[in-house]
């Protein structure tokens, strides 16, 4: 029998992709076991129709350019290949079936994010085809999730490990934590606007992206 794999999936805009991202995705990599995580920039984000984010091919190149050489993090395009808004369920499906439906599947996301997955397409159906993992983020605390699931009616069973659900639909909802960098894309972008440094925010290979390609002026 072919032994079951473990990948990751870890998305946003990454408006830009900077060292708190980077740092997350490798520290998942690493927690989780993980044969490989794929950083997948939104397309067409629907939370974000309000609020424009840069071109896809920007985004995508920075986080490319920042992925280097890795042999565990990858950046794919499959949003961009699809027409209309970007949502998770879509995706997922997708790489189900590039896949394989034998291979385990991590879905990576703060917990603020998480704390809004009633408002995503199909949101019952990601907790039935992924493993979730909730990332600690600064102002919440993971017993938020434990009241979120049971108003949502989502069946849960507790484990003897504190950072381990069990869902009713066989899946696992896990807490992991990351190290904490008080880094965010507006923040990045709001220095840029006024001139200032965003260095050691991103790589290198990105701030000199930001400043050739004129981004967030």
């Amino acid at each position: 029998m072919r032994r079951i794999v473990k990948y990751g999936v870890f998305g946003g805009t990454f408006d830009p992709i900077h060292m708190g991202h980077l740092r997350t995705a490798e520290e998942m990599v690493e927690q989780l076991g993980l044969a490989k995580l794929f950083l997948i920039p939104a397309a067409s984000p629907p939370h974000k129709y309000h609020s424009p984010v840069s071109d896809f091919r920007h985004r995508y190149e920075m986080a490319r350019i920042a992925v280097g050489k890795s042999s565990t993090l990858e950046v794919l395009d499959i949003e961009a290949k699809r027409d209309g808004p970007s949502y998770s369920v879509d995706t997922i499906n997708e790489l189900i079936s590039l896949l394989g439906p034998q291979d385990d599947l991590y879905f990576i996301l703060g917990i603020e994010g998480f704390l809004e997955i009633h408002t995503w397409k199909e949101y019952r159906y990601l907790f039935t085809r992924t493993h979730i993992v909730v990332v600690d983020r600064q102002g919440h605390q993971y017993d938020e999730v434990f009241s979120y699931l049971r108003g949502l009616e989502i069946h849960f069973e507790l484990t003897k490990d504190p950072d381990k659900i069990i869902l009713g639909t066989g899946r696992l909802l896990l807490h992991r934590s990351s190290t904490r960098m008080d880094i965010s894309s507006s923040q990045i972008r709001d220095l840029v606007r006024k001139g200032r440094s965003i260095r050691y925010l991103v790589p290198d290979q990105v701030m000199d992206y930001v400043v050739a390609n004129r981004l967030y002026r």
